[in-house]
């Protein structure tokens, strides 16, 4: 916890100190909820009659039993019928709890499907800007096509355009030398193969990033944050 006294030109916190003592309130957005569906729960026994669940973590907000939600893609309106963890059943959960969604209704639901408030919609689109950090040897070049995962979706996409380059001694964007190697940063634009339900990632990170993989090798080439 002491500070180093070869280093008098310091004033901040020891390193020990600021991670006890950081602050991770941010880490979670209580704003809109955000439930990407990761896995469809089927049974039908004495206790559980035809039961259909959708599980998943609460990415963003909170959900309540009896909130009129719309399911993403289908934009199909519902009511979530109860909400259950581990064999019970709430009023109420937050971010970023993992729990199992029961709605009204007969609506085709995937894996990668996204359930949200109708009145709290996320941009849904295929053109998107992102800032990434290229981790991959080979360099990243425009028109090269990798596979995508975006919370429980995953998709296909091409790069449209490198926009700029980050110099990372300066921060200045360079607009002339536009091939990203190893630990590069840029904001480039992708379209996907399919529409992605997203918040930027300075609303939202886990509804804001996403990474690319190498379709050949599945190596995970780019961590990326939705502009």
């Amino acid at each position: 916890m002491d500070l180093s006294k070869n280093m008098s030109w310091y004033q901040g916190p020891s390193l020990l100190y600021l991670l006890e003592n950081i602050n991770i309130t941010n880490d979670c957005s209580l704003a809109d909820a955000r439930f990407p569906v990761q896995f469809i729960i089927k049974a039908n026994s004495k206790e559980l009659h035809n039961y259909r669940g959708y599980a998943g973590r609460i990415e963003g907000g909170s959900l309540n039993q009896g909130d009129l939600v719309t399911v993403l893609p289908s934009g199909l309106n519902t009511k979530i019928k109860s909400i259950d963890i581990f064999g019970s059943s709430y009023d109420k959960a937050f971010a970023p709890r993992s729990v199992t969604l029961t709605i009204e209704g007969d609506i085709d639901i995937s894996r990668g499907d996204m359930i949200v408030k109708k009145d709290k919609l996320p941009q849904i689109g295929q053109d998107i800007e992102l800032m990434i950090c290229w981790l991959n040897e080979k360099p990243l070049l425009p028109g090269k096509t990798y596979y995508l995962k975006h919370t429980t979706n995953e998709a296909r996409c091409i790069i449209k355009e490198i926009i700029y380059k980050v110099d990372i001694k300066t921060l200045a964007h360079n607009f002339v030398d536009k091939i990203l190697k190893m630990n590069d940063i840029a904001s480039i634009k992708i379209r996907t193969t399919k529409p992605l339900f997203y918040d930027s990632y300075k609303k939202n990170r886990n509804t804001g990033s996403l990474v690319l993989i190498d379709e050949s090798t599945y190596e995970t080439v780019c961590a990326a944050m939705i502009v």
